[in-house]
């Protein structure tokens, strides 16, 4: 069996700005002062860790990725801290962090109902967990992704790539799993609306994150047949606006936890 491929640490940088925003939104609303431990799960090419860093200059700050191009970037990029190959679904500590991140990485794993009182679990008492995940799944550009893949000569092959990211749960699941894992709980979402320069400008953005398990089962010419459909599929979606952008609709959901005791 041939090894899953890497992300694409390049692609994904493309949109930096863009995607470093959720971060400093997030990292605005924990109220930490003097954190000793932390650790951004999920630390992708480092763009968030580096606020974290920044945020908390005198604590010992963590990445921790799946990722070996993300990792090689990161390390690039700060080369002062730590960087370690892992896996976040299984990843655990019993020491315990007094900041433990996670943007934009969870809402690829399962079981939320277990991940997220085990991370919990590997806070300090008064440590936060911050997360935040996309929630975009009934939006526009990814209804359209399954509806692409659903309809193609590669129907077969893509099925299995459909079920690597499922929904997340709602509000009130996060609140009581939370809850019942010791930790008071701060829920909000928000709306992100991001002025792109065209259609083709979305499918480069998910390139990297929603179209990806798509696209790594097709071979170089079913990549350009699966983009093509897929831009021809969300173009009513997203028309162009008077200066000839396209608004890119983008819903992503917070949660700051904070472990009593």
């Amino acid at each position: 069996m041939s090894a899953k491929p890497d992300w694409d640490a390049a692609q994904y940088l493309r949109f930096e700005d863009e995607r470093t925003r959720p971060s400093i939104d997030l990292l605005a609303r924990v109220s930490l002062t003097q954190p000793k431990r932390c650790i951004d799960l999920g630390c992708g090419p480092g763009n968030s860790t580096e606020l974290v860093a920044a945020r908390f200059p005198d604590a010992v700050t963590e990445g921790l990725d799946s990722s070996p191009d993300m990792l090689e970037k990161a390390r690039r990029r700060l080369p002062g801290l730590s960087f370690v190959l892992g896996d976040v679904n299984s990843w655990s500590d019993s020491t315990g962090y007094d900041l433990i991140f996670a943007n934009a990485v969870l809402q690829w794993l399962p079981d939320h109902e277990g991940l997220f009182p085990r991370l919990a679990r590997s806070l300090k008492p008064g440590g936060c967990l911050a997360v935040q995940m996309p929630n975009n799944l009934s939006e526009p550009s990814h209804v359209a992704m399954r509806e692409v893949a659903a309809e193609g000569p590669w129907a077969e092959k893509l099925a299995a790539a459909k079920a690597e990211r499922s929904a997340i749960g709602s509000f009130g699941d996060y609140r009581r799993w939370l809850m019942e894992a010791g930790c008071r709980v701060d829920i909000w979402q928000t709306t992100y609306v991001h002025a792109l320069a065209d259609l083709g400008a979305i499918a480069e953005w998910f390139k990297s994150t929603g179209l990806k398990p798509y696209l790594d089962r097709l071979t170089s010419e079913g990549q350009q047949d699966f983009v093509a459909r897929y831009l021809e599929r969300i173009a009513p979606a997203y028309p162009a606006e008077s200066d000839g952008k396209v608004l890119l609709r983008f819903p992503r959901l917070f949660i700051v936890a904070t472990r009593e005791g």
